[in-house]
Parts: structure tokens; sequence; C-alpha cells
């Protein structure tokens, strides 16, 4: 198992409303109002943390309310020395050539640490915002003609005419050493097939084992038609304590900062969403009918351990795993026996919550023996 971090480059804090990707942030308010803004100082506390708790890489997303991906993380190699960047980036804003190229002087300056998350982008809105005004199905469909050529190049000259691309001898100076890995997401029929065909890992939200379960089955069928075989990966938010009472205060605590009103408003929002993960999502908490102040907190329970909350007013990921520290190595056990092979994590703040996890779950599952001792760290000045 490899285990993820998340770094919050819209802001962080002690709510899920005020940091990361609560609705409110991301569709308005400016990143300097967080609790805790992202800051190159802040996010290197956050990227060192996830290093020292023994985290192989941290996840930065992409976004109008995100500071860039790609800057932010080539900034932060130079304050850390093995974490690994699992950086999130958008195939239809940039060329993809000059996206082999960037990766390629990446792997070069940090020696090796990049990985790459591809967005296809499930928000019209958003999209439009980048001047990309394809439907959805188009989009998936330029994204694998993207990753063609983008993999065509790290061993170019490659030639390539398609319906959205057409290059002539697209290459990089030097090949990337190592290629990075691919990660990609996506629940619909058009997104499927191109991950089968191009991505290293899979990556799916936290939804119950059993619809995990049934979502990798679908994705090895695709990928074994393609002659080619798939790891899985799982994004989820965790919240573990030392007691399973200390970990359901503290989902409490959080639950009772959203509003009826915050609800609502993210709700509407989030219904609007072209991705058919993110109605997955919302699925998963539609009964519930509290969010005022003293809602119970395990109404949002949809599984044990597997807390639905966070999705009330975050888009993307929405659930976590919620427990003792062995109560959430169970639930991580339970995901792995279904395929499951890499999780990406995050927590209200990034900070402490990187060594609750950090302290507390990886050496639970090390005294099972299901994980490695972690390499010694050796941290900058």
């Amino acid at each position: 198992m490899r285990f993820h971090w998340f770094l919050p480059t819209s802001g962080d804090g002690r709510a899920i409303t005020g940091g990361g990707h609560g609705l409110a942030r991301r569709h308005g308010q400016a990143a300097a109002s967080a609790s805790r803004p992202p800051t190159i100082d802040y996010l290197a506390q956050v990227a060192r943390a996830a290093e020292q708790a023994g985290f192989e890489a941290v996840l930065t997303p992409t976004g109008t309310y995100c500071e860039d991906a790609w800057l932010v993380t080539a900034a932060l190699t130079q304050v850390t020395t093995r974490l690994k960047f699992l950086v999130a980036f958008r195939p239809g804003a940039l060329s993809p050539t000059l996206a082999a190229q960037m990766a390629a002087t990446y792997q070069r300056i940090s020696g090796g640490r990049l990985l790459l998350n591809v967005v296809t982008g499930g928000e019209a809105a958003e999209q439009r915002r980048f001047g990309d005004h394809l439907g959805k199905d188009e989009r998936y469909a330029r994204t694998d003609e993207f990753l063609s050529i983008v993999r065509g190049a790290w061993d170019g000259p490659f030639d390539f005419r398609g319906n959205y691309y057409e290059v002539e001898g697209a290459t990089v100076a030097e090949r990337p050493d190592p290629v990075p890995e691919l990660y990609f997401g996506g629940s619909s029929a058009a997104a499927g097939p191109v991950a089968a065909r191009h991505v290293d890992v899979y990556l799916t939200w936290g939804e119950p084992p059993s619809q995990v379960a049934a979502k990798l089955d679908w994705m090895r069928e695709l990928a074994a038609a393609e002659g080619r075989t798939l790891r899985f990966g799982i994004r989820l938010h965790v919240i573990t304590r030392d007691t399973s009472k200390e970990a359901w205060a503290e989902a409490k605590r959080l639950l009772d900062q959203i509003s009826p009103e915050d609800i609502a408003s993210a709700r509407a929002v989030l219904s609007r969403s072209e991705s058919v993960g993110q109605q997955r999502m919302l699925a998963l908490h539609e009964g519930y009918r509290g969010g005022s102040r003293g809602a119970r907190v395990r109404d949002l329970e949809i599984h044990p351990g597997l807390w639905a909350g966070v999705g009330l007013v975050r888009g993307g990921a929405g659930t976590a795993l919620v427990g003792s520290h062995a109560e959430v190595a169970d639930l991580v056990e339970e995901y792995a026996s279904l395929g499951v092979e890499e999780f990406v994590l995050s927590g209200y703040p990034h900070l402490e919550e990187a060594f609750w996890f950090g302290e507390g779950v990886l050496p639970e599952l090390r005294r099972r023996g299901l994980l490695d001792a972690p390499a010694p760290v050796r941290l900058s000045a």
C-alpha cells in the first residue's frame, strides 16, 4: 500500500467550510479569507509534515480558487527531500507537447518526484473560465488524444493527427526518468475506456466498499480489453484519534459548524455538476435532513467508520474514515482487500491531521505486517 496526503492550495483551517475545497471558498471567497491562507510558508509546513509522517506524495489540486499546482510544488521540491508531488492539471488548458516538456523538466529538477493527476473536468462553468467549451464526452475524447501525445513525446519524435490535436515530431529534450505515473479518476462511460488505455492508477472517491468493488471490477474488465492492468487508489478524508469516542467527537465538531444554509447552498451548486462521480457523492447523504447545531453526527455514517459529512459542503471527495487508529486501519484493510493499493488522504486542518494518521494508523498497519518500515527522512534546513 502507498499513502499520500493533500496540499491545501486554496487555504486551510479547522472547519470544512473555511479551508480546502469548501464550496463557499471555491465559489467566490478569496483564499486570503481562510484561517490559514495558502502561503508558501504554510504549504511548506504541510509538505514537511507529510514527509515526516511517512506519506509518499501529496496531491495538489487544480481549479480557479487554488494556487497553480505546477508552480507551488516546484517551489516545495526545494524544502523537501523525499516527498513526491501528485500534480493535478487539466488537459484542455495546455498543449500536450508542452505538458510532456514540463513533466520532463520537473523530473530533472526534482530528482524524479513528479506524479501526474489528469483531471478532464466535470464542471462546465469551470471549464469555460479557461476557454474550454467542449461537452463532457468530447473532453474525455480529447484527453484520450492528449495522453497519447504526451506518452509519444516522451519517446519521440511522435506524429499524431486526431480530432482535437495534430502534432508533427513531438518530443522532449530528454526522456523523463522515471516516466511520471499517470493518475486518473472518472465514473462515466466516457471516462472508463480512457483510463483503461492510458493510466497507471485509477482513482475513485470514497464510496462504501460494495460500490467501490463494483467500480473496480468495471475498470478491470475495460483494462483487460486493452491488454493492460491498472493499480487502484481511493480519495478519502480521515479523522483518526486514540479512541473512537475522540474521533467521533471531532467529526461532530466539524458538523456543528455547518449551517443548514451552508448545506443548501452547496447542494444547489453541486447538483449542477456534470460529473458522475460528484452525483454519486451527493447520493451518499441524500436522506440527511440535519444541518442545525446538534445534529446527530452518526446519521451520516454510511458504512461502519465511513462518514459522509464532509460532502455536505465540499465538492469532490466527500467521505472520511472516522475512528480509533485500529478502526481506521480496519477500514483501510477492507478497501485493500478489494484491490485498492493507494490511499490519497486529507483532513482538517491538514498540518495536524497528517501527524494523527502518520503517528497512529501507519504504525498500526506496520504492526499488522501490511506496510514496510519507513525510510529515514532528512529534512531540509
